[in-house]
């Protein structure tokens, strides 16, 4: 997880990456998918520099 993930982002990390071996989902990649997992997240949610830089970026019209 990249260092400015959140501890709410960190446990779902590693809740996903414990599911994923319990059941023996992705073997040898548990880490790797719920990492994508959560980051898509994270990126959806605003919680990344890049959708930050963008929603910064976004001007709206005003109504006249």
């Amino acid at each position: 997880m990249p260092t400015g993930s959140s501890p709410k982002r960190e446990r779902e990390f590693s809740k996903l990456k414990t599911e994923f071996k319990k059941e023996h989902r992705y073997p040898g990649r548990e880490e790797e998918v719920a990492a994508k997992i959560v980051n898509k997240q994270r990126k959806e949610a605003g919680e990344t520099k890049e959708a930050k830089a963008k929603h910064k970026g976004k001007r709206t019209k005003k109504n006249t």
